[in-house]
């Protein structure tokens, strides 16, 4: 097969997997110069599609690199419906960048961040919904997260979209029948299903995106501040959870002066654990820095961890960590009893409402992490539908305010209006996962109504 330069240039590859050392290491080729490119480095006359080829590979100098199984998926049948090949060859740095460098020799250029995704929703073999949660799928934080990709990589977002796209285009259809077809004869209860169509519709964007809220830790993976006044023993807590002194513990108040983030995984979960500067009144101009930043930590948390020095009275700081508690009111909570080894002086009758657990450095924290673990699995529970992106959520919103805005002008009859409005909410759901085409009213007008105009 004779191929064009510009052909060649259009053939994508890369390395498919992490670098690193590995059994395997998948490098994959995609578009019209994928096929003649495997030939030439494999020698092999022919490839069956689907089928498993194991085959040397050759360098440019037709040195040998290894003895890979070659894959080719014929076009249009194959991820980015495009010809693509993959070698699967021994793991390890070197061996698949040394086959990369000889598919790159051959006339094919390196793959851009997410270009095989970017021509399999250009062919048509994913749409944006399913393109998103390939990315995310990747960076789930927990096996709730893989499940909820899974179901929106098998269509599930993409199905609501599709219906309520249907339900809109409806609505709009009659709008526009009714004003320029007047003297046709239309149902007298058109306005009011539409309404009631309306109406369950921002009923379900509203669920949508408080839901979506609610679990996106699920996805990024959820934020866990622990806070309280200084020394209660928040750094002990966190190099506990890490299992190494990540950070610095010491007698001294305001040791802490900055918050410290990490990674940890907690049942199914992996959660950025954040230990913040003790909350105090300070006049130290750097301490006073960490403790706003310990503020802003608790605003951004999803979950969090207030502990108390039950060896110590109740001060004017433990209460401030309490009203700051009491003026939280979208967020988990779990308060802890820390030093409990130690005899109790703390007058915890304040506390009560938040059934605090006891805990200490030498006893352990079990118990708090299983009430963790508990909050996390419980917000996974259900099988509810939610948006997995800042982008997705955006969308439905402009969506939402469209169809608000479009409620006045239908009860008013005032249809121009109500079919602007229902364009933009088109567009806006449409962004999700394919974009809205002016034909589709067109289809549904005189498919619905065959007024034979």
């Amino acid at each position: 097969m004779n191929l064009t330069q510009n052909q060649m240039h259009n053939t994508i590859t890369a390395i498919a997997t992490a670098s690193g050392v590995s059994s395997i290491s998948i490098i994959r080729v995609s578009g019209d110069g994928a096929y003649s490119i495997a030939q030439k480095i494999t020698k092999l006359t022919t490839l069956k599609p689907r089928y498993a080829h194991l085959s040397s590979v050759y360098n440019k100098n037709d040195e040998l690199i290894d003895q890979a199984i070659v894959i080719y998926f014929k076009a249009p049948y194959s991820f980015t419906g495009e010809d693509i090949v993959e070698f699967q060859c021994h793991g390890g740095v070197i061996v698949a960048q040394e086959i990369l460098d000889s598919v790159l020799s051959c006339g094919a250029r390196l793959a851009k961040p997410g270009e095989f995704s970017k021509r399999a929703f250009l062919n048509g073999k994913i749409d944006l919904t399913e393109a998103e949660a390939i990315s995310k799928l990747i960076e789930a934080k927990s096996s709730d997260a893989a499940k909820i990709l899974a179901k929106q990589l098998k269509g599930e977002l993409k199905e609501f979209v599709d219906s309520s796209r249907d339900a809109l285009l409806k609505a709009m259809a009659y709008s526009e029948v009714m004003i320029d077809y007047a003297e046709e004869d239309i149902p007298n209860d058109v306005l009011e299903n539409i309404s009631k169509q309306l109406d369950a519709l921002i009923a379900q964007i509203t669920n949508l995106v408080d839901a979506s809220h609610r679990r996106r830790g699920l996805i990024e993976g959820f934020k866990v501040a622990i806070i309280g006044k200084p020394n209660v023993g928040k750094s002990s807590l966190l190099n506990a959870l890490l299992s190494y002194d990540r950070a610095i513990v010491s007698d001294i108040a305001g040791t802490t002066r900055d918050t410290i983030e990490e990674q940890i995984r907690i049942g199914s979960h992996i959660i950025r654990l954040v230990d913040t500067a003790g909350i105090r009144d300070s006049d130290d101009t750097i301490e006073k820095i960490g403790i706003q930043k310990s503020i802003e930590s608790l605003e951004e948390s999803d979950i969090i961890i207030a502990l108390f020095d039950v060896s110590r009275e109740f001060d004017s700081e433990d209460e401030n960590i309490l009203q700051m508690l009491q003026q939280t009111t979208d967020k988990y909570i779990i308060t802890a009893l820390n030093k409990c080894d130690l005899p109790k002086v703390m007058d915890i009758s304040p506390l009560k409402d938040y059934n605090p657990i006891e805990v200490s450095a030498k006893r352990g924290f079990k118990e708090l992490t299983k009430n963790l673990e508990a909050i996390l699995d419980s917000i996974g529970e259900g099988d509810e539908m939610m948006l997995i992106s800042t982008r997705q959520i955006e969308a439905v919103n402009r969506a939402k305010e469209a169809l608000l805005l479009a409620k006045e002008p239908l009860i008013n009859e005032e249809l121009e209006f109500f079919s602007y409005h229902i364009q933009d909410a088109l567009h806006a759901l449409s962004s999700i996962s394919k974009p809205y085409n002016n034909e589709e009213i067109l289809d549904k007008m005189f498919g619905e109504f065959c007024l034979g105009k």
